[in-house]
């Protein structure tokens, strides 16, 4: 089994009730596959083996699981949820009742490991609306629906303020960083202020 130090520390500084669901959904995928190792991305635990299988997230009220191929995969017992809020394909996560049975996720996770193997890559997205199109990290949007006075800020903000910040984001080189980042994003949209607000006369 690779584990790595990243992913129990995460799974130690999340939420009470996220724990026993982080640690039963990373004892599954390696049960599914013994090969799978784990990195962390973007600031969560992500599976890989022969590139991205699945990953998961904790927020404050709920747990997510998700699939990087999701979209090309097969939904034989219809646990994908439509479009869900949540980050993820399984919906919101609050407890171990939610996740489907032990059984059908790991034949999920051998099937999304299977397109890895056979080298079966998403469809890649026109380029031309991908750089009109800003993506807005879901830390970021998570952060946000906790603090609504930033996030009406942020809403009416132009593509260019809104890029700014994503950007001064993004570019943290450390975990550290990217919190301390998001912090004052937060406080600096609450008071209605731009990235750049010190520059701007």
């Amino acid at each position: 089994m690779h584990t790595i130090v990243q992913v129990d520390q995460y799974i130690i500084n999340s939420t009470e009730f996220a724990i026993p669901i982080l640690d039963h959904l990373r004892n599954l995928v390696h049960k599914a596959d013994a090969r799978i190792e784990e990195k962390m991305k973007w600031s969560m635990p992500f599976f890989d083996f022969k590139g991205t299988v699945c990953h998961m997230a904790s927020f404050k009220h709920h747990c997510a699981f998700g699939f990087w191929k999701g979209s090309l995969m097969q939904d034989e017992y219809g646990i994908f949820k439509e479009r869900s809020e949540a980050m993820g394909l399984l919906g919101k996560i609050t407890s171990l009742e939610d996740l489907p049975s032990d059984e059908i996720l790991i034949a999920y996770i051998q099937q999304a490991i299977k397109l890895n193997e056979d080298d079966v890559k998403l469809p890649s997205k026109p380029k031309s609306t991908a750089q009109k199109e800003l993506i807005i990290p879901e830390y970021l949007i998570e952060a946000l629906k906790d603090d609504p006075k930033a996030l009406a800020v942020f809403q009416n903000f132009s593509l260019s303020n809104k890029k700014e910040y994503v950007m001064w984001l993004e570019e943290a080189k450390t975990e550290a960083t990217k919190q301390k980042r998001l912090d004052t994003t937060l406080e600096w949209l609450a008071e209605g202020k731009t990235r750049m607000w010190k520059y701007k006369k």
